[in-house]
């Protein structure tokens, strides 16, 4: 028999420090906030005629480096963009009028960051994660070399399950989200990309995570190729996606056919939900595509309908908008697999989200920049999500949402008490958003980016902080101490630079930045010339 509980609020405690003691138990329960002589008479079968949900199953559908723009929902206004009008993603589509569609989401600039803030619930400046991690070998930063800077040491090495006997330093112990799951109950499912730490530390297998499956991910952070070599099949006739260091591995059960990766990935996570639902146990799927990060692959499944819809489309763009058709086909498989079971799809929240902005080669107009910045096109996200019963189909959310707000938001949906995790919680639940309530349209995000990613050697991958806070955005760069202020009502495409005529607006927007900075004691930039740190955003030493 399942049980039925309560939703519970995640409890937020912002006076609990970072570092408690590894390996302080936490406490996950579910509050039923029923008088104690009254529980005989409240039978599960009870709860569930009174109209208390079931304990939801979680499918959480994270694209690589998928960019605003790069798909057939509009994200921005109602009018389709010349991206919109590029791909055709009708199973976002589809999503989108289930439930609700976000158009004010955020992640980090690039990839490790992000995930280590959406399984920790901690923002960058906190847990230091800065920067991608190395999928080559442990104790490396990945810092390009700057002309000016050096960098403060950040935590290279990913993150730690707090408790642990982790030998490597430089990582950020924490309580992780899958683990707070499974012991409040769900079978926890990782398949796809992890890219949580690098070789050798324990984060580079989610099962130490409190993942009870673990399919294809590990420290790596991109595919050698999205394409199997046949000529190099393995014992069980399967196959695996490279032979180097960045192969990704674990999937010959379902690529015998020498599918697409993206295929491949969605065809285990087809099989795993199938065991879940078999085990009658509720299920928290981490569907996570490596799609559509470079090396970029033809999928050859979607090339004829790209001939005849996009003649015009050649090269990189072709073969770029074929692999956005690969993942949108892999979510619209997932719906599908719902959709058959009525029950299943009515107790199973689904929630689409990228993990950094599109890079910069392929577009993010009207957003400015891309991967490896903090302007719109590197940190502004596709967002959907559906709680069947909650959400209201086709609606719209303006709220601001950041990536370690779904640490707190799937722990609310799960029903689950994050109790006292090793780090503090960053994030605020948007399950109010779910249900339709108004939001703080003005409650602040921060962005901390104090590395080098090196592309381009301009302002893509540049140090930088930023902060957005209501219509304003303020971004600070380190190399050059320039600070620049955008209207995003009327400029989301960040070109005028509003700093010198909206002085009092910079300088709150940069105070504010950096009490934040502070309070974390976030790294920063040094002057090589000088061994010092570069000033915070708002001229302090």
């Amino acid at each position: 028999m399942k049980i039925f509980r309560f939703p519970s609020r995640v409890r937020r405690d912002s006076e609990r420090k970072n570092g408690l003691e590894a390996g302080r138990a936490a406490s996950y329960g579910v509050r039923m906030k029923i008088p104690v002589a009254l529980l005989p008479f409240f039978s599960a079968a009870a709860l569930c005629a009174a109209g208390t949900p079931e304990k939801p199953n979680i499918v959480l559908f994270l694209v690589d480096d998928m960019g605003w723009q790069d798909t057939s929902v509009p994200f921005y206004g109602n009018e389709k963009s010349e991206l919109n009008k590029r791909y055709k993603t009708p199973n976002m589509e589809r999503l989108a009028a289930k439930g609700v569609k976000f158009v004010r989401a955020y992640a980090c600039p690039v990839s490790s960051p992000t995930r280590v803030s959406l399984i920790t619930g901690a923002n960058a400046a906190q847990h230091k994660v800065t920067n991608w991690t190395s999928n080559v070998r442990s104790d490396v930063s990945t810092d390009a070399r700057h002309r000016t800077l050096d960098f403060e040491q950040w935590n290279i090495n990913g993150m730690s399950p707090s408790g642990s006997k982790e030998k490597i330093k430089n990582v950020f112990p924490a309580t992780p989200l899958p683990e707070l799951l499974r012991k409040g109950g769900y079978h926890t499912i990782h398949v796809g990309k992890a890219h949580f730490g690098t070789p050798k530390t324990l984060a580079s297998d989610p099962r130490n995570l409190g993942f009870d499956v673990n399919i294809a991910g590990s420290a790596i952070g991109g595919p050698e190729t999205y394409l199997v070599n046949k000529k190099q099949a393995l014992a069980d006739g399967g196959y695996n996606y490279g032979v180097g260091g960045n192969r990704v591995l674990g999937l010959s059960a379902y690529n015998k056919d020498g599918c697409y990766l993206t295929e491949a990935l969605t065809r285990a996570a087809l099989a795993e939900i199938d065991a879940a639902v078999a085990s009658d146990k509720p299920f928290f799927l981490y569907m996570s595509q490596y799609a559509v990060h470079a090396p970029y692959s033809a999928d050859r499944a979607f090339d004829d309908r790209f001939e005849t819809d996009y003649p015009a489309l050649k090269g990189q763009a072709k073969t770029y908008a074929t692999m956005i058709a690969g993942m949108d086909k892999s979510l619209g498989d997932i719906l599908d697999r719902l959709e058959r079971d009525p029950e299943l799809e009515k107790n199973t929240v689904v929630i689409f989200m990228s993990d950094n902005g599109g890079h910069h080669s392929n577009g993010n107009a009207p957003g400015r920049g891309g991967k490896g910045s903090c302007f719109e096109g590197g940190i502004h996200e596709p967002m959907i999500a559906y709680w069947p019963g909650v959400t209201r189909a086709g609606t719209v959310c303006d709220a601001p949402v950041v990536i370690e707000d779904f640490f707190p938001t799937i722990l609310e949906i799960a029903g689950a008490d994050a109790g006292k995790t090793a780090q503090r919680i960053d994030g605020e639940s948007f399950v109010p958003a779910l249900r339709g309530e108004k939001a703080d349209a003005n409650r602040p995000l921060f962005f901390h980016y104090p590395n080098f990613w090196g592309e381009n050697n301009g302002r893509i991958g540049a140090p930088q902080s930023a902060i957005l806070m209501g219509k304003w955005k303020l971004v600070h760069f380190y190399d050059d101490g320039k600070t620049m202020l955008f209207d995003l009502s009327k400029d989301i495409g960040e070109t005028r630079d509003l700093s010198e005529k909206e002085p009092g607006e910079a300088r709150k927007l940069a105070r504010t930045l950096t009490k934040f900075l502070k309070k974390n004691d976030a790294t920063r930039p040094v002057v090589r010339a000088t061994g010092k740190p570069c000033p915070w955003p708002d001229g302090s030493k």
